[in-house]
């Protein structure tokens, strides 16, 4: 592939965003990309003309025709709640969003709005969002409702995304050779490369072994077999999924175009990438993912448009960086013990910070940024600096903050259920506990004494009994890895303590714990036995955005579940919850029975003054109606 470059002034000047990020009557963080440094006015309704100079606008290069733009902007009096309030982005204070991003407005609008709600009382929420699985993208749901939305307050509060925003360990070939169109097409950064065949990311892209088949890329030693599993083998999970690694993002630049790809549609009118040289499978591959690449590109001008009218929070899950991220001691010793897999995660978590991290908090980055912008500063302005690229490596697999908190009503509280976890030293294989003793400390710290809170755990705290049992079964004969054996109940100290936390006097009466990960949508009350008083808690899980559980199997499973574990089953006794009575709701629309709802789309919660789930609903992409999750009679259920 050639390095040359087109003429860089017939690129657009922004090329992503902006993304409404964390939003507050006193402050604004938005993210964008462009294609230089761009002297930027942001023009606020009922405020005036804002520059956005250096302490306003952190730029970060990521390329030489690609700067991260990271805006935080405070503000001296507070914005009103609950009224539209129109905004716009001047570039060289004369050309606005109208100009440089039309597809961004809906109908006649001049230019963007937001919303600042007075308090939670609906939210928008999902998972998972893989570009070439067939259904249809999830977001395109969040588009419909603003573009039919007709008062402000009708608007949802926040898009809360709980993981898997990106797959950089599940690549398409379509999307493997865009990502590295757009690498040549914006002149990303390259990187050298230590303990993998090729020396550097350029020999990367242009080796044989580049597309489906970057296993070969590894050392061929004996010692790095199970390193090949991990990140390159495709390990074959036959009960839940069939996870493919075999196009495994490894640069930054990569993760870093894979960004670009997936949240506007600027960067796809830039490239025409063609297939490359493959054998006739793969070919046939190739193509299958072509169509699902066409049918996710489709819709982007209209997830671009929604991420810039409603403000969105994130937090990373495994596929974010990879597949079964921290899931073992003994995994965490593998990754972290060879330079080309630490370098793979590393680099994924870099591009995660400064795309996803940073606007969920940004006054907990300021030091990383700095390290940041460091990266480009080698002497060869076309590769990264190696020593700050492994520096910033390795600070950021220490960071612990990757948490956050609203100050909302009510409170939100997300957690970071990946970097620190409860491991199992004694028994290294087995699966770590999603939170350890001092993050979980931390988490009743935050929550005593609110009278509700939101909860948002990328993985369900109550999730279905017959599945976890699965996983006990395969972590028991030492193969966590093959079920994705990731819930609060494979590891008995962190269960222990998140059940007792929600047992605490003094936690709120009101819990809702809003989840992703799996695949499928449920939503479960939960209410502690023989306690009239409550807590009253809500598990609601929302998955995928893109993404969808085998069909025949999870009916299989829904079905089993039912049986073996009825609210009479004494299999119930036998689990970690039997303090707890679990309620399952009913989708509206499903068959006899069921409880589990299998179909891509996007959640909707709405609240009472209480912090009560008053209504839940799940949008398919399917173009099906809305799916209501219905209430079930408690008496059905005995204490």
């Amino acid at each position: 592939m050639s390095r040359l470059l087109a003429d860089p002034s017939l690129l657009p000047p922004v090329l992503a965003g902006p993304l409404l990020r964390r939003l507050e009557p006193t402050r604004l963080v938005m993210w964008l990309v462009a294609r230089r440094p761009l002297s930027l006015v942001l023009r606020l309704h009922g405020v005036g003309d804002i520059p956005l100079d250096g302490d306003k606008c952190t730029v970060v290069p990521v390329g030489r025709h690609a700067f991260v733009h990271l805006i935080d902007v405070p503000l001296e009096g507070a914005l009103p709640f609950d009224t539209r309030i129109d905004y716009d982005l001047l570039i060289d204070g004369a050309m606005g969003i109208a100009e440089w991003a039309p597809h961004l407005l809906y109908g006649d609008a001049k230019c963007p709005n937001f919303v600042l709600r007075s308090r939670i009382d609906q939210l928008l929420h999902g998972s998972c969002r893989k570009p070439h699985h067939p259904a249809a993208d999830g977001l395109l749901c969040v588009d419909q409702l603003l573009a039919a939305e007709t008062e402000p307050h009708e608007r949802p509060a926040l898009l809360m995304m709980s993981g898997d925003q990106v797959y950089a360990d599940d690549v398409a070939g379509p999307m493997l050779r865009a990502i590295h169109a757009l690498i040549e097409r914006l002149g990303l950064f390259d990187e050298h490369l230590e303990g993998a065949v090729v020396s550097d990311s350029a020999k990367l892209y242009d080796h044989p072994a580049s597309y489906y088949h970057r296993a070969d890329l590894l050392p061929a030693l004996e010692s790095n077999e199970t390193l090949r599993e991990r990140f390159f083998g495709g390990a074959r999970k036959p009960i839940f999924t069939s996870s493919s690694a075999d196009n495994h993002l490894v640069t930054f630049a990569e993760v870093m175009a894979m960004y670009l790809l997936v949240w506007a549609p600027t960067a796809w009118t830039l490239i025409e990438p063609t297939a490359p040289t493959l054998t006739p499978e793969r070919l046939e591959r190739y193509a299958l993912e072509q169509t699902r690449i066409d049918g996710f590109k489709a819709g982007l001008g209209n997830v671009a448009r929604a991420l810039a009218h409603l403000p969105s929070l994130m937090i990373f899950d495994d596929h974010d960086i990879t597949d079964d991220w921290n899931l073992s001691a003994q995994w965490e010793e593998t990754a972290y013990g060879h330079p080309f897999s630490k370098r793979i995660i590393g680099n994924a978590l870099i591009a995660y910070m400064l795309c996803q991290g940073w606007g969920n908090n940004p006054d907990a980055f300021k030091d990383l940024l700095e390290k940041t912008l460091g990266l480009s500063a080698s002497g060869d302005d076309q590769y990264l600096d190696s020593p700050v690229q492994d520096e910033l490596i390795d600070d950021l697999l220490r960071f612990q903050h990757w948490h956050f908190v609203l100050p909302t009503r009510p409170a939100l509280v997300v957690i970071d259920t990946r970097t620190r976890r409860w491991r199992s030293e004694m028994a290294l294989k087995q699966p770590s506990g999603l939170l350890d003793w001092e993050a979980l400390s931390e988490l009743q710290q935050e929550l005593l004494d609110h009278p509700s809170a939101i909860i948002v755990s990328p993985a369900p705290i109550f999730g279905v009994k017959l599945i976890e049992t699965v996983q006990k079964v395969f972590s028991w004969c030492g193969y966590p890895l093959l079920v994705d054996a990731e819930n609060w109940m494979a590891h008995r100290g962190a269960a222990q303590v998140i059940l007792n936390i929600f047992r605490h006097s003094r936690t709120p009466g009101n819990y809702v714990v809003l989840s992703g990960d799996v695949h499928y949508s449920f939503v479960y009350e939960v209410l502690i036995r023989h306690r009239k008083a409550g807590p009253r808690i809500w598990q609601i899980t929302s998955s995928g955005i893109k993404n969808e559980f085998p069909k025949t199997l999870l009916e299989w499973f829904d079905r089993l579940n039912r049986w073996l574990y009825s609210p009479r089953s004494p299999l119930n006794w036998f689990t970690k919850r039997r303090l707890m009575r679990i309620v399952p709701y009913t989708p509206e629309h499903a068959e006899a029975g069921e409880r589990m709802w299998n179909s891509a789309g996007i959640g909707q919660v709405f609240f009472n003054e209480q912090g009560q789930p008053r209504e839940i609903i799940q949008h398919n992409s399917n173009g099906a109606a809305k799916t209501r999750m219905l209430a079930p009679d408690l008496a059905d259920y005995p204490d």
